[in-house]
């Protein structure tokens, strides 16, 4: 039998316990550019290619306060809009899905469940009282795929398209083109300067803490990396550039919102409590919360100089990804290399690199010096919506991958434990660095 021109014999179905670029182990090695990563590359390129000519779909409205927004939200219009942008994406997917060898029939009917998840998880985070505490789409994404998964059990037509690490990396490449080189600079040389001190000495010692709780490399770079510079977004970045497993992913995606909660009810207090300057506390709750959301919401508890620079330390700490994803996956690939008793040269450096951070770097290089700023400026929001529509399926997938009883029973609670203290350490650590760089001791204070 033949289904939508693709026979419909056995194909050997990948290996999906981790975000790795090898993973998918098959019977015949293929061409490179069959790649995963490198497919990701192509579809994301692609994309970025047809919005820069003027292809730029409508983006459905997902932000909501009240019973008027809702029903701006499920009309006709605004539900078309989202199913055009759920076909474009699934028609640009296939090629490259089919090439990972995927039954068409299949891939397309579960491309829609899981589109239609993704955008359920997006219009939830979009309400107004939602998006104050700070809980961001993925942990409903997750949250949806593992009820499906562990109460009513996936259904086999939506199995074909629970494609993880294709969903993640098409994201990130995408992601590469929405953090500017330029903005980097915009976002204040005292917060750059704070986020590099807060990144490097928190992420050792939130390695150094994991390691000596008995977590494995994996769970403790993905741990660490959230904590350092910027939550869920740096952790999926983290899991590609490392290879790192799904479920230890999703388990983080969790402690990190989870955390951010309380966070950002208990800063914003002991700010006001203490007399703490706004301006330091301000830069303060850019480097500790994990969430950008978390940020401004606990910034205007405080003040609107406050919420300022916070967003400016969180936005410094962000545009570190790419970097900080790029060094991972060096320092990773030559250490695996070592330990499988390999001579790291260039040759294997260059074979087990994943190289959608490669696109992730070009993309971001592209936009940044390349293109007329006006045409960036122009196309961001697109690309930042088609990237979040990406992650939300993503993390739908993990769920759907994943059992409760693996987050729950997931090394006996270390993880959580390491997270804490890591978190503990940095929120130490970035108060006093506020003090000594936002509160005139070292520079002049800045004027909002």
């Amino acid at each position: 039998m033949v289904s939508g021109g693709v026979a419909d014999k056995p194909r050997p179905r990948a290996l999906e316990t981790t975000c790795d670029t090898g993973t998918r182990m098959q019977t015949t090695k293929p061409a490179w550019w069959k790649h995963e990563d490198w497919l990701a590359v192509w579809l994301a390129a692609f994309i970025l290619a047809l919005v820069l000519v003027g292809l730029r779909p409508e983006m459905p409205v997902l932000k909501w306060t009240g019973a008027a927004d809702l029903a701006a939200v499920v009309n006709g219009k605004n539900l078309w809009a989202a199913a055009l942008l759920g076909l474009g994406l699934l028609v640009m997917s296939i090629p490259g899905a089919l090439w990972l060898g995927v039954r068409l029939r299949g891939y397309v009917t579960g491309f829609a469940g899981v589109f239609a998840l993704a955008l359920v998880a997006q219009w939830i985070a979009g309400n107004a009282s939602v998006s104050y505490w700070g809980v961001e789409y993925v942990i409903f994404a997750l949250v949806l795929g593992l009820f499906l998964s562990n109460v009513l059990g996936v259904p086999g037509w939506m199995k074909e398209a629970v494609r993880t690490e294709y969903y993640i990396k098409t994201g990130l490449v995408l992601m590469g083109a929405t953090i500017l080189f330029g903005e980097l600079m915009q976002a204040g040389v005292l917060g750059m300067l704070q986020a590099v001190l807060v990144v490097s000495v928190i992420w050792y010692f939130g390695y150094w803490l994991a390691r000596r709780l008995r977590l494995d490399e994996e769970f403790s770079v993905m741990l660490t990396t959230a904590v350092a510079i910027c939550g869920v977004s740096a952790a999926i970045a983290a899991c590609g550039a490392i290879q790192g497993d799904k479920r230890k992913l999703s388990y983080v995606a969790s402690v990190v919102l989870i955390v951010a909660v309380p966070m950002m009810i208990l800063q914003p207090w002991i700010v006001k409590k203490f007399g703490i300057p706004d301006v330091v506390g301000g830069a303060w709750l850019g480097g500790t919360l994990d969430t950008s959301g978390s940020v401004v919401a606990a910034g205007a508890l405080i003040s609107e100089q406050a919420m300022k620079i916070g967003t400016i330390v969180k936005f410094s700490q962000n545009v570190l990804i790419g970097f900080a994803a790029f060094l991972l996956s060096v320092w990773w690939t030559m250490k695996k290399s070592e330990e499988r008793m390999e001579r790291p040269g260039v040759g294997v450096i260059w074979e087990r690199f994943p190289k959608f951070v490669l696109g992730f770097m070009v993309a971001s290089l592209v936009f940044s010096a390349l293109l007329p700023q006006e045409l960036v400026k122009e196309t961001k929001g697109v690309i930042s919506g088609l990237r979040t529509a990406w992650f939300a399926m993503a993390f739908v997938s993990i769920g759907l991958e994943t059992k409760f009883t693996d987050l729950w029973s997931m090394e006996n609670g270390r993880p959580f434990v390491a997270f804490v203290g890591a978190q503990f350490a940095n929120i130490i650590w970035t108060l006093l660095l506020a003090y000594l760089i936002f509160g005139g001791m070292l520079f002049p204070a800045p004027q909002f």
